[in-house]
């Protein structure tokens, strides 16, 4: 049991070598540390902070994390007697009381005619199992640029999410997911949906495109237009993350523009191997794939080949302005071979591999940005109710709450507008999609990332110098305005999508429509 002490025997340490403070009902014994505070020493002997309760000050500068750490942990020496504590460390898999921090469909009270029980549970578990395994490492991988851990990939594989992250389909027959949590039969847009979701939270936007993100969108090619044997030989050593892929389209020279590659492709001799050169350019986990979905000019035009890693493939890794840890890279050809059955669909119609792909890739992209902005409208409601200026909270003030308006309205506009779509691709076989979706889902992608980094701007200004810092208060507002504009640019480029909606919706313009 912890010792007790009334707030008038701390207040008696309240000098150098001597000082104690209160933090949330808690009694911290700053003596020998306040020499090695990094705010320096004057900080600590301030007359509301020294010997005081000081809880008001600390979370106006400190996260409250920084209490869970081991070495500020040792520094309790006891409660205060009478009270108790107010702040409640955060447990893996709970759902945050903070307004708008959660989509509608997980606040009590709320209803949505999309989520069935079984999605209530499936979030439930994943969250505890994000917030128990992959967060953690999440934290650690963004700074120190490794990629995710094959132990963190081992313990993804025993509750088949890699799979999952796949989407429904025939590759989860046979499957116990989530310890049989969700039958494969079930399993539909919207738990995919809840799994890309859970994962954005953790604010780790390098590790959150390691952590595998280049098979979302490098093996669905190989699903829908590989060959039995090829699937079959390939498929189940990625589900299980055995062999890691990543897609490989965007060169130097043709980023958006597909048909504008120059890495090319021709047969040998005996027609029995493709031999590929060129080069491809920021290639999500590239550094770490073992196979890689190739865009490539060929004879009849554009093809998509499944090229493993072996003679004539090297990769370098791309330092861009987020972590290491996503293995963006170089990969270079250099008379690469692969054998003619790893085409992927028909020799000349990669386009068509490619464009069924984007969808599902645009719509994992929406997913993650969706959820991710709401993570910046919760850091800044806490932000701006615990922050001081002017002698009174940052929310008293009518510009702040203009901009956590503007910041509310776009996180939940994406959301309602995702879970519409969302709806509908559960409802459309997969050439539907296509026909009807496509213009939709570019729309929706080009709005989730420009509203994103509209909120990015926002965040910054509302925390002011800590927005700009990579540690403390500030951090994931810091990391969120610094890779946001990744997302503009994956998957397409806002332009071009909003292009391409349009120019859907104008093939779609009635011959007899006349004003």
């Amino acid at each position: 049991m912890s010792k007790q002490f009334t707030l008038e025997e701390v207040a008696k340490h309240n000098k150098p070598g001597d000082l104690w403070v209160v933090v949330d009902a808690k009694v911290y014994n700053l003596s020998k540390f306040s020499s090695m505070h990094p705010g320096g020493l004057a900080v600590l002997l301030d007359e509301e902070v020294a010997g005081q309760d000081a809880t008001e000050a600390f979370y106006g500068l400190h996260r409250s994390e920084v209490l869970e750490r081991p070495q500020y942990q040792r520094l309790q020496i006891g409660v205060i007697q009478g009270e108790s504590s107010v702040i409640i460390p955060p447990t893996p898999g709970r759902i945050s009381d903070v307004p708008y921090a959660e989509p509608s469909w997980l606040v009590k009270g709320f209803h949505s005619p999309y989520f069935s029980e079984n999605h209530r549970k499936f979030q439930t578990a994943m969250r505890i199992f994000i917030d128990s395994e992959i967060y953690p490492e999440a934290q650690i991988k963004e700074e120190d640029g490794t990629r995710v851990s094959q132990e963190l990939v081992d313990k993804m594989t025993a509750l088949n999410i890699h799979a999952m992250r796949m989407g429904p389909g025939k590759h989860l027959k046979g499957l116990t997911l989530m310890g049989g949590l969700v039958k494969p039969e079930e399993f539909d847009y919207f738990h995919e949906l809840i799994l890309t979701q859970e994962i954005a939270r953790c604010g780790a936007r390098g590790f959150g495109d390691g952590l595998l993100s280049g098979k979302v969108i490098g093996l669905p090619p190989v699903l829908n237009f590989g060959s039995e044997e090829l699937k079959a030989r390939v498929v189940p050593e990625i589900l299980q993350g055995k062999k890691f892929i990543s897609l490989a389209i965007s060169e130097a020279h043709a980023g958006s523009d597909v048909m504008g590659l120059q890495t090319t492709a021709v047969k040998s001799e005996d027609g029995k191997e493709w031999i590929i050169n060129g080069a491809k350019k920021w290639i999500t986990n590239g550094t770490f794939s073992d196979y890689f979905t190739v865009g490539c000019k060929t004879e009849d035009g554009f093809t998509v080949i499944l090229v493993e890693r072996g003679p004539g493939v090297e990769t370098k890794p791309i330092k861009t302005s987020y972590s290491s840890a996503a293995g963006t890279a170089y990969v270079m050809f250099d008379n690469a071979r692969a054998p003619v059955g790893n085409t992927l669909g028909e020799e000349g119609g990669g386009i068509f591999v490619m464009l069924s792909n984007f969808n599902h890739e645009r719509w994992v992209m929406c997913c993650s940005s969706a959820r991710s902005q709401r993570g910046i409208v919760e850091e800044c409601l806490k932000w701006t109710a615990q922050r001081k200026a002017f002698g009174k909270p940052l929310n008293s003030l009518a510009i702040i709450r203009a901009r956590l308006a503007a910041m509310i309205s776009r996180a939940e506009s994406s959301q309602n507008w995702l879970e519409n779509i969302t709806y509908q691709m559960c409802n459309m076989s997969y050439k539907q999609q296509a026909g009807k979706l496509a213009g939709q889902i570019a729309f929706l992608k080009s709005y989730c990332t420009s509203s994103a980094q509209e909120t990015a701007t926002d965040a910054v200004q509302i925390f002011g110098g800590r927005g700009i810092t990579r540690t403390g208060m500030g951090r994931f507002i810091e990391h969120y305005h610094r890779t946001i504009a990744f997302d503009a640019l994956l998957g397409g480029a806002e332009d071009v999508l909003r292009d391409l909606g349009v120019r859907q919706a104008l093939r779609g313009m009635p011959k007899d429509s006349r004003l």
